[in-house]
Formats: structure tokens, sequence, C-alpha cells
């Protein structure tokens, strides 16, 4: 069950509970567990998300990595806005082949304009598989 901040825009909870952060995240099994504009959490399972030798695929990191650092951003933006990831890189530290990745985003930077974020990917053991950084601009609709 994912928890959401208090003050969260009504819409954005409704689309994510409906829509399970997007197709995308969908296919790829990530379960959001954790929600905010500081902090957020989500795992994704190895199994359908691996490259040809077996291993979990360096996009499946970034994709979940993408789909965190764009919610926290969207969440810190509020309502009314929105966040358009403008830049992002990944290393991946090391692999695996099997298990849950858990992925932890945190803020590093919250302005009215742009929002960066750090997430971590993690193994089931805790160690560490990939550390991604992401900036979004925040946008009025």
């Amino acid at each position: 069950m994912t928890t959401f901040p208090a003050d969260l825009d009504p819409e954005l909870i409704e689309r994510l509970i409906t829509g399970g952060g997007g197709a995308l995240s969908l296919k790829m099994g990530i379960e959001f567990v954790e929600l905010s504009g500081q902090k957020s959490v989500a795992r994704m399972p190895v199994a359908g998300n691996t490259q040809v030798l077996g291993l979990l695929h360096g996009g499946a990191h970034v994709v979940l990595a993408e789909s965190l650092g764009s919610i926290s951003s969207a969440i810190h933006a509020g309502p009314g806005r929105y966040a358009v990831g403008i830049e992002i890189n990944a290393t991946h530290s090391r692999s695996i082949t099997e298990g849950w990745v858990t992925g932890t985003c945190t803020a590093l930077v919250l302005g009215r304009t742009l929002a960066t974020h750090e997430i971590v990917m993690t193994d089931d053991s805790g160690r560490r598989l990939s550390t991604v950084r992401m900036t979004n601009m925040l946008r009025d609709q």
C-alpha cells in the first residue's frame, strides 16, 4: 500500500491510484511504497526486466528512477503545476539477476522552477546497484 502526504493534490493521487504511475511502470511491475516531494520509495522485480545475458537491464534502473523522480517532482510542484524531466544520468555499480530492486528517491534541491533528486537502487540485501540523478523543470499548467 502506498503512503501519500496529507496535503497531496487529490487529482494526482487519483491518477497514481488508477494509472499505477503510468503504462510503462505497470508493464515493468513497479510498486510504489511511499511518495512525497522529499522522499519516495518504489520497488521493481528483476524478472521480466532483464537484458539478453539475464541481468537487470540498465534502462530498467533508469525507468524506476525516472518514475520516482518525476512523481516526487510533481508532488513538490503542487496543484496546477507539472514536472518535465530535463536531465538524467545513471551510474551502474553492481548487476543483479533475480529478486527485487528498491529505488529510494531523495530530494537534493527543491526550488520553484527546478527539482533535483538522487535515486539509489539497492538489491534485497541493501547493496547499491546504481545511482541516478534527475532534474525536472517545474511548470505552470
